[in-house]
């Protein structure tokens, strides 16, 4: 026997229901948990098609009452979980449905926690900051790439402080995650763009990640292989429902992957630059990547070179002729992302408070490369 050490990792998931049609058993599986008053976390444009309507049906077929709470932005605020918690308190309600994106999903969690804690959400900033756990939590998302549904991460915005903050738990697990791939489809070009470089940039930064494991790079290698073969198509192809169910897939092993290795130097500064410009998150992501990449390359060549192997092959690329940096930046063009942060409307005298709280951001724990404030800045110039 040799003296190889295998370190010791976990693995957190919830419950998964996949396929059309399972957005309308969230009454069944609400009753199914004990509920029986359940606060419905969406937001405007989930309630503008139709999809929180069909959830409600839901609750009514399973003889439940329901309170809603859509009052939430993209990068949802502190002020939107103190309302959300507030009402839900109230209302004396014991479960909650989450139906959206990213924001509507980070937002019941984090209501979730304090409505059972008594907390406010700042005092969950960081890792396994919360006491007890939260009412039970169904997610029905509508997007392809937060990954939300099924990670141990809420992503929250203190707009006092004009910064996103992260609160890492698996009190944060939501209980189950219905993936409907029908209420995808109606994402428009750009938002299936965005998202599902999210999901790409999940399946990287978790297989580059210092707490990745054996467990995590198998989710994260079906990740980038599945949205590199599926995303361009979901663009073109939005009614697809076999498309959709694809890139739905592809952003849950992207979650699995994440949620148990955790993420690197994209995210945070992605979270600095959604806390101090309310930018959309996943676009920020895919025009940091390829820079970031650069920079951590030195400290993970291998893992880097394997990410090339997959992406290239699925793209019928020769690997040998290309860079990844290129050949990320080359697929972000063919989905329409061909800006730069100055594009967004980053300037120079930005950067270094935008280096100095992705500095702090728990997520650079895990990158493999290890990153200084300074160091930081040179990779958000190098984006502009």
């Amino acid at each position: 026997m040799n003296d190889v050490k295998i370190p010791i990792r976990k693995f957190v998931a919830p419950e998964i229901v996949f396929g059309e049609g399972a957005r309308m058993l969230a009454g069944q599986y609400a009753a199914d948990l004990g509920g029986s008053r359940v606060l419905l976390v969406s937001d405007a444009n989930v309630r503008k098609a139709g999809w929180a309507e069909d959830i409600v049906k839901g609750f009514e077929k399973a003889g439940l009452e329901h309170v809603l709470f859509d009052g939430i932005s993209p990068n949802p605020r502190t002020a939107q979980v103190r309302k959300g918690t507030e009402l839900y308190l109230k209302e004396h309600c014991d479960l909650i449905v989450a139906v959206g994106g990213g924001s509507p999903i980070d937002c019941a969690k984090a209501i979730g926690a304090s409505a059972t804690n008594g907390m406010g959400c700042l005092e969950f900033e960081g890792v396994d900051a919360i006491p007890l756990p939260g009412p039970p939590l169904i997610c029905v998302p509508t997007t392809s790439g937060s990954s939300a549904d099924v990670s141990q991460f809420s992503i929250i915005t203190d707009e006092k402080g004009k910064r996103k903050f992260a609160i890492i738990s698996k009190v944060m697990v939501p209980d189950m995650s219905l993936l409907d791939p029908v209420v995808t489809t109606t994402m428009g070009a750009k938002l299936t763009a965005d998202t599902g470089m999210d999901a790409l940039v999940h399946g990287i930064e978790a297989y580059v990640s210092t707490a990745a494991s054996s467990i995590t790079d198998l989710h994260a290698r079906e990740a980038i292989s599945m949205v590199t073969e599926w995303l361009p198509r979901a663009v073109d192809m939005p009614q697809d429902i076999g498309v959709r169910g694809k890139m739905m897939l592809a952003s849950m092993y992207a979650g699995l992957a994440f949620s148990n290795a955790s993420l690197g130097l994209v995210h945070a500064m992605a979270h600095s630059l959604g806390g101090l410009l309310d930018a959309v998150h996943g676009e920020c992501n895919a025009l940091l990547l390829e820079h970031v990449v650069r920079y951590n390359y030195p400290s993970a060549r291998q893992k880097y070179d394997e990410v090339l192997g997959t992406m290239s092959s699925v793209q019928g690329v020769r690997s040998e002729e290309m860079e990844l940096p290129l050949l990320i930046k080359g697929f972000g063009r063919k989905l329409g992302i061909d800006e730069t942060l100055s594009d967004l409307g980053v300037k120079r005298s930005d950067i270094p408070a935008l280096a100095k709280n992705a500095a702090a951001d728990p997520c650079l724990a895990t990158n493999p490369r290890k990153a200084s404030v300074a160091e930081i800045e040179r990779v958000f110039e190098s984006a502009l």
